[in-house]
Formats: C-alpha cells, structure tokens, sequence
C-alpha cells in the first residue's frame, strides 16, 4: 500500500490541477479513498501508473501580460514587459506577451478578451503576469478558475511588496471614480483630468 496524499498534494506530484483529478475520478480511471470527514486520499503507488498529460498540452506557449491603467503610466508598461520577457526567457519558456492599455475594471480590454479567448480553447499552457491586480482590479479570480479548468498554469512574480489595505484601498476608489467621472464628461476632459490629479494627491497622501 503506498502513500496516501491529499487532493493538492496528489495535483502537485502528477502536474495536474485538482479539477483534473476530480475529472479522472468521475471517469473511474483512478481509484479515491475518503477519510471519515469526507476529504479524498489519493493512493501516490497507484497515481504514478496515470499519465497527466500529452506532449501536445505540455508544449502549450506561455502568455506574459501586462496592463496599465493610463497613458501616463505607458513607461511602467514597456518596465512590465520588460520584466516578463526577461522572465519567461530565464526560464527557457517559448512566449508571447499580450498588453493592455486600460482601466483595471474594464473586463473589454482587447488584450484580455484574446486571453481569455485563447485560455479556453486550450491553447495555453502558462500564464504570466507582475501582479495578480495587472489582469482586473476586482474579478482576477476568475481568470484564474478559467486556468484551473483549462490547465493552464499561472506564475505570478510579485515583485516588491504586496501593497498594505489601506493603499488597495485607495487605488481602488481612484479607478472607480475615474472611470465614472471619464463616462460622465469625456476621457480626455479638463474636468475629469484635474478630478484624476486631485484623486492621485488624495492616493499619495493616504
């Protein structure tokens, strides 16, 4: 009798995400045991003798992306990219890199519709981004349950630190007021760009 693992102990030895193995268990191509609580056991012995998955999925591209929300943060964008081509290549990856130019809470950028678009027809098997916020502001979660579904791997570099409550906050409330208030009188109006420099001075000071 081998070792008995937990569902994500069993995902992380086969290279596999859980939803895959839930899958071969509804197929009975793997046999599952419950512990009294109900939580599965996965027999390591007999799991080695499954094959994850094919040469075909394990040579999927990888997709770096990057997003700013204005064009006067276009110089951290081409740094975003920078960062992730130098990334991806370090770790031997074959890529490509998808950018947006756009609010964090604008779910139609044409960037992230390619993305999700190409995470669910199977084509990609790698998914790389700064910072989980660079693909939505509120919602980035949902991309990633795509990933999981799709077995797409997702690698989040997260460099520097990871920003307090209080500065989310902020920068939340920033977005939402900039969009609306570029919605109500114009992206490029007087109005609502001194309400965006009065709002980033409020972010700053907070």
């Amino acid at each position: 009798m081998g070792q008995k693992v937990s569902i994500g102990e069993a995902a992380k030895a086969l290279g596999v995400t859980p939803i895959t193995l839930r899958r071969w268990e509804q197929a009975g191509k793997i046999e599952v045991e419950r512990t009294p609580s109900g939580h599965r056991r996965y027999d390591l012995a007999k799991m080695y003798g499954v094959t994850p998955r094919t040469k075909t999925e394990c040579t999927r591209p990888t997709i770096a992306y990057a997003r700013v929300s204005s064009y006067d943060e276009k110089s951290d964008l081409v740094r975003q990219v920078a960062l992730l081509e130098s990334f991806c290549a370090a770790n031997g990856w074959t890529f490509e890199v998808l950018q947006d130019l756009g609010s964090g809470l604008n779910y139609k950028k044409k960037g992230l519709r390619v993305l999700i678009k190409r995470i669910c027809q199977g084509e990609i098997g790698r998914l790389v981004v700064t910072h989980k916020d660079r693909l939505l502001r509120f919602g980035s979660e949902l991309v990633f349950s795509l990933c999981e579904a799709f077995e797409t791997e997702v690698v989040i570099i997260n460099q520097g630190e990871t920003p307090s409550f209080e500065e989310e906050l902020a920068q939340d409330v920033l977005e939402i007021i900039t969009v609306f208030s570029a919605r109500l009188y114009g992206s490029r109006s007087h109005k609502t760009q001194k309400l965006t420099e009065a709002l980033q001075k409020a972010a700053k000071d907070l």
